[in-house]
């Protein structure tokens, strides 16, 4: 802005000078978020019909709707901002572990219950790993399951093809278009772990991560209407369904038929 003012008028401003106009503009400073500029928007624009009729078929049958991801957490946490006296650093102590000092999980989450289900993954996806998790989701859901997830590779391959054509199955997957991670609910889960349990934090070890990890994803048993507001995207703003809120003291007790495991 300053460079703007000097070229365009030939005057000089300060720094702070410029921060009070921009705030007298209107402007905000904000975190970026991507654009991602290879998303096919007309496929996006049929999903989100597609997912309109899902919601209908799922009403009617009694199907239940999950979003499911994968995700990494690393021992040396995630570096962001934090408040500090001015004039001070803002530092955060790091032991700099290895990078192999990381957990990885599946997730899958279901709005219309605020239900979350995770497995902790040994080593990285595959096609297995994700036949295993769609498992454990079957197992714990009675009736026909539908699991929303992008087109990862680990989402394919022959162990998942082969789970899914086991007779009375009743559990089908969709994919989402590429570069559509805004429309994936599950998304949400893994930015909110970010923010509550490995922002500006160094656990210093795997075994750390997993625990603290753990915690996070059990207490979502009683955060159900706080994952369904968190979880809404743009998927859901688009097709049409309102969005829940957040209330202060969430007491209902929803009990989550989903478990945990480990592969």
């Amino acid at each position: 802005m300053r460079q703007f003012i000097a070229a365009r008028g030939g005057g000089r401003l300060g720094r702070c000078r410029c921060l009070r106009y921009l705030h007298r503009l209107g402007f905000v400073h904000k975190r970026l978020k991507k654009r991602l500029l290879q998303a096919d928007e007309p496929r996006r624009a049929a999903c989100v019909e597609e997912y309109a009729a899902l919601l209908a078929e799922a009403e009617a049958s009694g199907a239940k709707i999950c979003f499911a991801a994968e995700a990494h957490f690393r021992a040396d946490g995630d570096v962001r901002g934090k408040w500090v006296r001015k004039g001070h650093p803002a530092l955060v102590e790091s032991t700099s572990p290895r990078r192999g000092e990381q957990v990885r999980y599946y997730s899958a989450v279901c709005l219309e219950t605020g239900e979350v289900a995770y497995r902790e993954l040994a080593d990285t996806s595959s096609s297995a790993t994700s036949a295993a998790f769609l498992g454990q989701l079957r197992a714990n859901q009675a009736g026909p399951l539908i699991v929303i997830w992008d087109n990862g590779p680990a989402h394919g391959g022959d162990a998942v093809r082969a789970y899914l054509a086991t007779p009375d199955n009743a559990l089908r997957t969709v994919r989402l278009p590429a570069y559509s991670p805004d429309f994936n609910a599950d998304e949400a889960i893994w930015g909110w772990a970010r923010d509550e349990v490995t922002a500006n934090a160094c656990l210093g070890t795997g075994a750390k991560v997993q625990e603290k990890m753990t915690h996070f994803l059990d207490g979502l048993k009683g955060r159900t209407t706080e994952v369904q507001s968190r979880c809404w995207t743009k998927l859901q703003a688009l097709a049409g369904t309102p969005k829940p809120r957040v209330i202060a003291t969430i007491a209902e007790g929803t009990h989550v038929g989903f478990s945990c495991a480990s592969v």
